[in-house]
């Protein structure tokens, strides 16, 4: 009869009494990656996540160089587009202004920079001049005057900028074939005072030059009988914005976006450092005495 060691016994009774369950050996490599939490701060100074840092943070940096490049190319293309357009609006015929608007109608976004002839004749006594107005990159003045058309309404008609105040000359007598560029009235201002106004609204002149009065305002680029040459013409209105491509700009959009992911990655990474990973609820059970 073969006799059983010791060791061999042991299993057996173990097995046989119920009170020794064999445990779950645990590998070396599976116990280090087994961290217990912490803090954020000691988290994120693990030179693992500082390595992460770096990285991502290089990488929102070329996110943000590609964003700021498709800027330049949104300028750049927006600028092009936009002396394309000007020349479109120089080129395109002339028409009647009663065509595309009429006085105390809606002043639709379609409308700015449309070529309009009007006939009629200028009011001198209620000229004004708008202040804080760029040409060029100087400060000046835009010579505001009312235009009595033929059937009676009034067209706020913007003759050109001067420098200074003693530069704005008087518009032509008796009737004027006017052409120009039309534009939206502006928002109000603070009124008019002292032949002056620093808003071109067409609600706040009705109450200084009478109505029926258009809702827009023409931008003189010609006159029969001509204007003297004191008053510098202007060039054709575009709306705002127009001098920047949405495609760039959405493209830059786009890198921004990403470079913003990029550091919200790394900080979510540090956050789940900061958790800890212990052992998982069915480890825990079956380690379990």
């Amino acid at each position: 009869m073969t006799e059983q060691t010791p060791a061999a016994v042991a299993p057996e009774r173990a097995d046989a009494s119920g009170h020794d369950e064999p445990q779950r050996v645990v590998p070396a490599w599976e116990q280090a990656e087994r961290r217990p939490p912490t803090t954020m701060l000691r988290a994120a100074v693990r030179p693992r996540m500082v390595v992460l840092l770096v990285l991502l943070l290089a990488a929102a940096a070329l996110c943000a160089r590609l964003g700021a490049w498709q800027l330049d190319r949104a300028q750049v293309h927006g600028a092009a587009a936009a002396e394309r357009h000007t020349a479109e609006l120089v080129a395109a015929a002339a028409v009647p202004i009663d065509d595309v608007l009429v006085p105390q109608t809606t002043f639709t976004g379609d409308l700015v920079g449309r070529k309009v002839v009007v006939t009629g004749t200028y009011d001198a006594g209620g000229q004004l001049l708008v202040t804080g107005r760029a040409h060029d990159g100087t400060t000046g003045l835009l010579v505001l005057t009312p235009l009595t058309t033929t059937d009676g309404s009034v067209l706020p008609v913007v003759r050109g900028w001067v420098a200074t105040p003693a530069d704005a000359d008087t518009p032509p007598a008796g009737t004027v074939d006017v052409t120009g560029y039309l534009q939206a009235s502006e928002q109000a201002g603070t009124g008019v005072a002292d032949g002056q106004t620093d808003a071109i609204s067409s609600a706040e002149l009705l109450n200084s030059w009478g109505g029926p009065i258009y809702t827009g305002y023409l931008v003189v680029s010609a006159s029969d009988p001509a204007q003297s040459d004191a008053v510098t013409l202007l060039d054709p209105p575009t709306k705002p914005g127009a001098g920047l491509n949405i495609q760039n700009l959405a493209y830059a959009a786009q890198w921004w976006i990403f470079g913003a992911f990029a550091v919200l990655l790394w900080l979510r990474l540090v956050r789940d450092e900061a958790r800890g990973s212990g052992l998982s609820p069915a480890e825990d059970v079956a380690a379990a005495p």
